[in-house]
């Protein structure tokens, strides 16, 4: 279930650009207390923070972080701008724009598979702090000057982040299932595929029986993250070079 950032656009902005007045412990800070919610969530999940929490993980009373953070709304966003600064930013990637757009693609997933609690952040609604901005910034400029319009190179970097999210929660959903079933995907296959060869009639679904059976030899499951991030993320640059291609 998604978790929607709810807390007063002022006190958030206090929160993510550090503008606010000191008032609590000079020893805690907004820093330090980000940084135990993000170690919370990433080890527990998102269902499991709260004020209170985190403040035990700092050996400190929840009031105390009060006064440095108005609630858990703008702790959230405080979050999720903290793990945005932790993409690499480099001034040169090989392969011209579809080179500088892939290694964005591969950055954001792997932020997404050490942070996967992001997923539950909607991403409609932007969280306008200096990390997310700053990332925003680099990534756009992989796509600056190469004949698009600003709506469109804000339109390209929302595709791909978009399939970047959509790749990520299936392998994140997978790793789920094989820890809540003790299974990995490929012991799955191997009792499932068997039983499947067994009621499957190729004379009835000679597509899905055909298809289906190459998919699991490739991949040794029914599915393989690595393989479908790729492929798609290729597919969406053929599209972008369509769109980039017309305007030449």
């Amino acid at each position: 279930m998604a978790t929607e950032p709810a807390g007063d656009p002022a006190r958030t902005l206090a929160v993510l650009w550090r503008t606010g007045a000191h008032r609590g412990r000079k020893d805690l800070g907004v820093d330090r207390i980000v940084a135990a919610a993000v170690h919370l969530a990433d080890t527990e999940g998102l269902a499991a923070l709260s004020m209170r929490r985190v403040a035990d993980a700092l050996g400190v009373g929840t009031m105390s972080l009060y006064t440095h953070v108005p609630g858990k709304a703008e702790l959230l966003d405080a979050m999720v701008d903290a793990v945005h600064g932790e993409t690499p930013r480099p001034a040169d990637v090989p392969g011209g724009w579809r080179g500088r757009l892939a290694r964005i693609a591969r950055d954001n997933r792997d932020l997404h598979l050490r942070h996967p609690w992001l997923l539950q952040v909607p991403a409609n609604r932007a969280v306008l702090g200096p990390h997310v901005v700053a990332k925003y910034d680099y990534e756009l400029r992989a796509v600056d000057g190469i004949g698009l319009t600003d709506l469109e190179m804000d339109s390209v970097l929302t595709l791909v982040l978009a399939h970047v999210r959509a790749a990520v929660q299936i392998t994140v959903d997978a790793d789920r299932t094989r820890d809540r079933t003790g299974l990995t995907d490929d012991q799955w296959w191997q009792t499932a595929a068997p039983l499947l060869a067994q009621v499957l009639d190729p004379a009835r679904f000679p597509v899905a029986a055909r298809v289906g059976a190459a998919a699991g030899e490739s991949h040794g499951a029914a599915y393989d993250g690595d393989h479908a991030f790729t492929f798609g993320l290729d597919r969406v640059l053929d599209g972008i070079q369509a769109l980039v291609d017309s305007r030449q």
